[in-house]
């Protein structure tokens, strides 16, 4: 009922930059919240940036001032646009998304991930 394609992904050396990209398809009503979250090996998933309502957006403390996260309505399309990365943002992302499909049915659903290697 909804598919998410992420892109962008990759190996970067520290100090670089990167564009994630989420396209979301689907029998999709509307769409409340879209945001991008990541799993370090051994750690626990985390939150790195939300867009909700269009135009709310909320950072990890850590991403802050780093990543931008923005979303293109006519191609239902998620962005975050990471700057300055440290090795220390090597991860897999993942794109989420949150809304109702056409029968009004909440949904929310997670990307397949995207390798993200911050290494010199």
């Amino acid at each position: 009922q909804v598919q998410l394609v992420e892109s962008g992904g990759g190996l970067v050396q520290p100090g670089g930059s990167l564009r994630l990209s989420c396209a979301v398809s689907g029998t999709i009503f509307s769409i409340s919240v879209m945001g991008w979250y990541r799993q370090a090996p051994g750690k626990q998933r985390e939150l790195v940036a939300t867009l909700s309502s269009g135009t709310n957006t909320r950072y990890a403390d850590s991403v802050k001032g780093r990543f931008t996260i923005s979303r293109d309505n006519a191609k239902n399309t998620v962005y975050l646009q990471m700057n300055s990365l440290k090795p220390e943002d090597t991860a897999v992302y993942y794109c989420n998304v949150g809304g109702f499909l056409v029968t009004h049915q909440g949904f929310t659903s997670w990307a397949q991930g995207t390798q993200v290697t911050v290494s010199s």
